[in-house]
């Protein structure tokens, strides 16, 4: 049985785990405010809060409801637009109005929905941070223009809110039901979840209900990122630990990573959009084992390990023998990555990710790269580079780094390592560009990486 809270309503269903939440919310719900849109995740329309209780506090999420089984919610409480809905207009339904900020109104309860989880978070406002809540969420008919500026209303309205109590500020000022207040104490009545062992597993389910969706609506599944064991993230003596079901989000938000990582927040919005990163898992991204899998190839470049685990056992391999070839992992049917581990860039370390797709945001990439380059007096003592979208699998670039390491870093190093570079991949034409243009496009994205940690001694002026 699958128990959560839907808005305000106890919810026990027998339906299998694996069943998906929008199809419940209106088919067995009749709450026809969630929309159905794509059904991959793309448009939002199906938007909808997600509530779990931490150490405490209800910590709310917004997530595609038309990609998350209803056992990825057992024991959580899930919010619909019925859910935000008062006697009188919260200030974010009002602004939408005030800016006319609708105008079919098929994609508006997406935006209200994003917008509202963005006023229930702590911290203090900000208009870039609102803004980027709604990422997830597709207008065709506004040029958004007006959304930017209910957007910024909502921030003016949120300016006195008290940031370590937010569900109850955004209740007395109007923002929220009352029924929101003692959420917290109704989830912990819930029963914890039974462990779903020997069921099928699943992460975020973004790839794997896009992929086939009336094959896991049938059956139970398992949930990974509600389980604690798969989801941290600790670092010790330079070495850090991720749990397979650790969420991108939940990198995001790892201040433990920033000193190593500067510039984790900027890579991390090159992937995908908030509702899709709230809930994908990075062992997710390595077990679809896409080409252009863009967390895959950011491990690679880190040289990580993984831990493979089944029946309590488990084996360690490195990440980049995973890939056997085209979707054929090393890996048995019932093995999961159970953890990921690498060592943090240390003083002399630089690290980079660079991703070339049609829209900079919230796009599949066409190639991707990252390098992990350590430097000193001068030489290159250690490269690790990875690439994406040039190869059947995910590609560590063996020979290049053999070649980088030990030699002196400069301009002629890199140009003789890129045509290495060129010897290792196998690009194919489709969809996503010709094979020499994923060619040309790796060289850059290479190039790229030393001119972006070596400004001083690479430029593309020296490189050409």
């Amino acid at each position: 049985m699958v128990e959560f809270i839907l808005n305000d309503e106890a919810i026990k269903t027998e339906k299998p785990s694996g069943y998906l939440l929008l199809d419940l919310i209106r088919y067995d719900k009749c709450l026809t405010g969630t929309k159905i849109g794509c059904r991959e995740g793309d448009c939002g329309a199906c938007t909808i809060l997600i509530g779990e209780l931490v150490d405490g506090k209800m910590n709310y999420i917004s997530a595609t409801s038309c990609l998350t089984p209803i056992g990825n919610v057992n024991g959580k409480h899930v919010v619909t637009i019925e859910g935000l809905n008062m006697d009188h207009l919260s200030p974010v339904q009002q602004s939408m109005i005030d800016e006319s900020g609708t105008q079919c109104g098929f994609c508006t309860v997406g935006f209200v929905v994003s917008l509202s989880g963005y006023c229930m978070e702590n911290g203090v406002p900000a208009y870039e941070e609102a803004i980027a809540s709604i990422d997830g969420n597709i207008c065709r008919c506004t040029g958004y223009k007006s959304i930017e500026r209910a957007t910024k209303n909502v921030i003016e309205a949120l300016e006195n809110k008290e940031t370590d109590s937010s569900i109850d500020w955004l209740v007395a000022n109007g923002f929220l039901p009352t029924y929101f207040s003692n959420i917290a104490d109704r989830i912990q009545e819930i029963a914890p979840p039974t462990p779903l062992n020997g069921h099928q597993l699943v992460g975020g389910g973004t790839d794997l209900y896009v992929q086939k969706p009336e094959e896991m609506v049938e059956h139970p599944v398992g949930s990974v990122n509600s389980d604690s064991s798969l989801r941290f993230i600790s670092c010790d003596n330079e070495i850090c630990a991720i749990g397979g079901g650790t969420t991108v989000t939940d990198l995001a938000e790892a201040k433990i990573l920033m000193k190593s990582f500067p510039r984790l927040h900027e890579h991390i919005k090159l992937v995908s959009s908030s509702p899709i990163r709230n809930i994908s898992t990075i062992a997710g991204n390595f077990v679809n084992a896409s080409p252009i899998g863009d967390f895959t190839a950011f491990f690679l470049a880190l040289d990580a390990q993984i831990d493979l685990t089944e029946n309590g056992a488990t084996r360690t391999i490195f990440l980049k023998d995973f890939y056997k070839g085209y979707k054929d992992l090393d890996k048995t049917g019932s093995e999961i990555v159970s953890k990921i581990t690498f060592k943090l860039p240390c003083a002399d370390s630089y690290f980079n990710f660079e991703k070339i797709s049609k829209r900079e945001h919230l796009d599949i990439a066409s190639v991707n790269s990252a390098a992990l380059v350590k430097v000193s007096d001068g030489k290159i003592r250690e490269a690790h580079i990875s690439a994406g979208g040039v190869a059947p699998i995910p590609k560590y670039l063996t020979e290049t780094c053999h070649f980088l390491n030990g030699r002196e870093l400069s301009s002629e190093t890199i140009r003789f390592a890129a045509g290495i570079l060129q010897s290792e991949i196998s690009p194919i034409s489709d969809a996503r560009g010709s094979e020499n243009y994923k060619r040309l496009a790796l060289q850059q994205l290479f190039f790229a990486h030393f001119i972006q940690l070596f400004p001083e001694q690479i430029t593309m002026e020296s490189l050409r």
